[in-house]
């Protein structure tokens, strides 16, 4: 998989995005080398969430990434996307 600067731009976006959008206990972006993905990838604990909420479905969908599969956790919401 080829993973170039705009992928990387793409990813970063979303993660000042989503921090800006909910309450979120963490976003990080993850070089293709470091994830387990392979991809430029988005990481996010968002505090206080059942499920993903649309904000954050809207801005993945606006940047082009996919949402992984994680497993829920009672009080927050983990999530993962990748280009």
């Amino acid at each position: 998989m080829s993973c170039t600067v705009d992928d990387r731009k793409q990813v970063r976006r979303a993660a000042r995005a989503i921090r800006d959008s909910v309450p979120t206990i963490a976003v990080d972006v993850v070089a293709p080398n470091a994830s387990r993905h392979d991809a430029w990838t988005l990481d996010a604990v968002l505090r206080e969430r059942e499920s993903v909420p649309p904000e954050v479905l809207r801005e993945l969908a606006l940047a082009g990434l996919t949402l992984q599969p994680v497993p829920s956790q009672v009080g927050y919401q983990h999530v993962v996307a990748t280009v």
